[in-house]
């Protein structure tokens, strides 16, 4: 990949570009990408392209799990292209606030915003309407999507739903949605566990909105601390958008435990004793939650993550009217 395939894509890109002559060129450098990127952008072998470049950081590549996947060498290389490609853009962004924290600390250069999923004119018109009333006899529903980062987590958090159901008198579902499927995990329940598969961004917030509790885990322990502090879960904008209390799990340190204590978005656990402890009574109260979030979720959306001040933003620093 490095040394093969990475040389084949950069002489491909320098041909497309040589075709198209774009005015900017938005650059997400992510894993493979990385390597063409900076052959082409950072005048390895033959001169670059004289194009502006507008560079967004989604993940840092040296990751617990991409160095046991990838090794060290690779990921260290990977971290330094992805760094010198953010100090060649004549724009730049992240997706998360301690990421873009970061990358000012180690390059001196600010980026113009946090760029991330965000919500709609349309999330905003449904969040300004009273939460639908509750179903009388329906059981309590929550949701998880995506790819589970953090088994462990997820597995405690499977064990602690596991000794509550039994005090919840209408029952409890677990529902997930992702490309992934989990019903082969030691901690799988199908008698209370629904997979729903993957689904259109649209129709995934269509349907969570009849759900009453979103479910996001980070690392307790900052085992990894490139992916857990500076990472930031899509999954929680796709439930606020869906207008769902949130379950936050994760060291005080991750980029969602600092956001999520801003607001009242739900329930935040820093570990999974305080989650074992407290949640029973919480979950009970999910009519109190669902109209008690609605508002916070408003603020923190036009605080972060309004999708129509993010383009404009975004077009603004590409130089684009």
């Amino acid at each position: 990949m490095h040394l093969g395939w990475s040389y084949l894509a950069a002489v491909s890109l320098r041909s497309a570009l040589a075709k198209s002559r774009p005015d900017r060129v938005w650059v997400i450098p992510h894993e493979w990408s990385i390597f063409p990127l900076h052959q082409v952008f950072n005048q390895i072998w033959r001169p670059s392209p004289r194009v502006p470049i507008h560079v967004t950081i989604q993940d840092f590549p040296d990751t617990q799990t991409r160095l046991c996947l990838l090794g060290g060498r690779t990921t260290k290389l990977m971290a330094s292209f992805q760094e010198s490609l953010y100090r060649k853009a004549q724009s730049r962004d992240a997706t998360s606030l301690p990421m873009l924290a970061e990358l000012q600390l180690r390059t001196g250069l600010p980026g113009e915003q946090m760029l991330h999923a965000g919500l709609e004119p349309e999330d905003f018109a449904f969040l300004q309407n009273p939460p639908p009333p509750e179903i009388p006899g329906a059981p309590i529903r929550i949701a998880y999507t995506g790819t589970i980062i953090v088994e462990d987590e997820f597995r405690e958090f499977v064990r602690i739903l596991e000794t509550l159901r039994p005090a919840l008198p209408l029952g409890l579902e677990l529902c997930l949605w992702s490309s992934h499927t989990y019903r082969s995990r030691d901690w799988f329940r199908p008698a209370w566990m629904r997979e729903y598969g993957h689904v259109s961004e649209s129709e995934l917030r269509r349907v969570l909105r009849s759900l009453d509790w979103g479910f996001i885990p980070m690392g307790t322990t900052n085992e990894d601390p490139r992916y857990n502090q500076f990472s930031f879960p899509t999954k929680f904008i796709t439930y606020l958008a869906a207008g769902l209390p949130v379950i936050s799990l994760g060291h005080p340190m991750s980029s969602l435990m600092q956001l999520t204590r801003s607001y009242r978005l739900g329930l935040n656990f820093f570990s999974k004793e305080q989650m074992a402890s407290s949640l029973t009574a919480d979950l009970l109260k999910k009519k109190h939650w669902s109209q008690s979030c609605r508002t916070e979720i408003v603020r923190c959306g036009k605080d972060y993550f309004d999708a129509t001040q993010m383009r404009t933003r975004l077009w603004g620093s590409m130089g684009v009217t």
